[in-house]
């Protein structure tokens, strides 16, 4: 009977939507890709920040799994130029933890390409020579024949120790061998010069794109498997406004109009304390006031809000005065 019981409650969490289930927020940050910057060159005539290509790849991958909830990059590119920090820094597991720090995410992941070009019998990565044909289309491109195969790591780094929650990889090859630009037709421009489009169709369909786009996918998976060892950042405290003003028109109980509004936080709904002032106590050597001496007089229920002032509707035994107090209960 109780696995029975137990059977019925993971049944009824797994079919729980996604929304219901708890998704950890994350930070992608662009990748390394040093050590194969010479066979991306040789590639593609010029040096092309795969690093970037790739992180954005997966970042795709990610978003439209629905593990994960992935911040947009627009606002992990402010953070980095506000706090100085470089391309080089990315891969630094105690930068990318301060950035996702900032961010407020449960998690940042860096990572590196350790392989992209292709397979041979003499050498495990090679580069291909040549250089992007001027608007000839991506078969037009390198002699050489291999296989593709890219590799990528990544480490899910937490936000507030800097600990590597989990490292993942994902490797993917070629089904064909050829020029690794093989496989595009004609037209798909924009490659040339450094602006190379990975998540292109044109790029896909290449020889090199095949094999990068089965290696995110393989990289994708591994990390949404391992969402389960995020932590959860907590969310900050709201802080509590507090609100202190005066009354400065009292004519009628149902519109008592005070000098503070919502640029000091008051709202439609809030209920503050009215007071009137008895004595204010002075210091007899200074003759400056040390503390005011007040007597309750009633409840004032805001109806509406500008930034400078506010009205409500007060409620109490006795009556309000121009410069009664009024406070956050």
């Amino acid at each position: 009977m109780r696995k029975a019981i137990q059977y019925c409650l993971l049944f009824l969490v797994a079919g729980l939507p996604l929304a219901a289930q708890q998704r950890h927020r994350v930070a992608v940050l662009d990748f390394g890709y040093g050590t194969v910057r010479s066979y991306v060159s040789s590639i593609f005539g010029t040096d092309v920040d795969i690093g970037k290509g790739i992180s954005d790849m997966l970042i795709d991958q990610l978003v439209n799994d629905g593990t994960l909830r992935v911040i947009e990059r627009n606002q992990i590119n402010k953070i980095m130029a506000e706090q100085n920090f470089s391309n080089s820094n990315r891969a630094d597991p105690s930068t990318a933890a301060k950035i996702g720090s900032i961010l407020g995410v449960d998690a940042v992941i860096i990572g590196d390409i350790t392989q992209f070009g292709g397979e041979n019998k003499n050498t495990s990565v090679s580069g291909i020579g040549g250089k992007w044909g001027s608007g000839l289309g991506l078969g037009k491109v390198g002699v050489a024949k291999s296989k593709a195969i890219v590799a990528i790591t990544a480490r899910m780094i937490d936000t507030t120790t800097g600990e590597i929650l989990a490292s993942s990889t994902g490797k993917g090859e070629s089904s064909r061998s050829g020029a690794l630009l093989e496989g595009g037709g004609a037209g798909n421009g924009g490659f040339g010069g450094g602006g190379v489009n990975m998540g292109s169709s044109g790029f896909r369909e290449t020889i090199i794109g095949e094999a990068t786009s089965k290696a995110v996918q393989t990289l994708a998976q591994s990390l949404n498997a391992n969402a389960g060892r995020l932590p959860t950042v907590a969310p900050p405290a709201p802080v509590a406004v507090v609100v202190d003003g005066k009354i400065a028109d009292a004519e009628a109980l149902d519109s008592v109009v005070i000098n503070v509004g919502s640029s000091s936080g008051v709202k439609v709904g809030d209920q503050l304390q009215v007071s009137h002032v008895v004595r204010v106590v002075k210091d007899p050597t200074t003759g400056q006031p040390l503390r005011s001496v007040e007597n309750p007089v009633g409840v004032l229920t805001i109806t509406s809000v500008d930034a400078g002032s506010a009205v409500g509707v007060f409620s109490g035994a006795g009556k309000p005065q121009v410069g009664d107090s009024v406070k956050s209960q």
